[in-house]
């Protein structure tokens, strides 16, 4: 299907070209999310005619985004979910959770706008891009721990999964304290020879 842009649309084309797209693509994303209009004479016409002022609108726009990618510059979410020893997670952080946190956050963001290629399901920092107009693109960190304490660690740049959290040890034993515990360990062999010799 031949279409008319009427906004930059990513490897695809910009404002004003006539591309060819799959009937499928055209029908159920470009033409409801008003992006496009069907080449036909009549909308080629009306665009021509509209130009200067989707032009105006699309700069506005550009400008207002631009001056929000400038406030989530550097902005971080946490998100905290449980997960394995091994940093999988038992489910998966999706483009909802992260326009969520977003949100709470204090941003006003839709979770169409957060590009994430597959959801993410394993521990860690994650960067995620943030499409918040055609040509304004923001990366976000999305911090994934399992606690509040582990998060600021990660922040840190501190390996959560290295980190010893099992026993410890204790190195210090007093010297005295050494022939004791080889007596412990010696004592129930002498017993099983007493009880062979009956």
């Amino acid at each position: 299907m031949d279409i008319i842009l009427l906004e930059r649309v990513e490897n695809l084309g910009q404002m004003g070209d006539v591309v060819k797209v799959k009937n499928g693509y055209a029908r159920n994303f470009l033409l409801p999310q008003k992006k496009a209009l069907r080449a036909s004479k009549d909308n080629i016409a009306y665009f021509e005619t509209q130009k200067a002022q989707l032009e105006a609108q699309n700069i506005e726009r550009r400008q207002e985004a631009e001056a929000v990618a400038g406030k989530m510059t550097g902005m971080s979410v946490v998100l905290i979910r449980s997960a394995g020893d091994t940093g999988q997670l038992y489910g998966s952080v999706s483009s909802r959770d992260i326009a969520d946190a977003m949100v709470e956050a204090g941003t006003s963001i839709d979770r169409r706008q957060v590009e994430l290629e597959r959801p993410i399901k394993t521990l860690g920092l994650h960067g995620v891009r943030v499409r918040l107009h055609p040509e304004v693109v923001v990366t976000v960190t999305a911090n994934v721990a399992r606690s509040a304490d582990e998060a600021d660690a990660q922040a840190r740049g501190e390996n959560v999964l290295s980190r010893d959290e099992g026993f410890e040890f204790d190195d210090d034993l007093d010297a005295d304290e050494a022939p004791a515990l080889e007596d412990l360990l010696e004592e129930p062999a002498a017993e099983e020879n007493e009880s062979k010799a009956d």
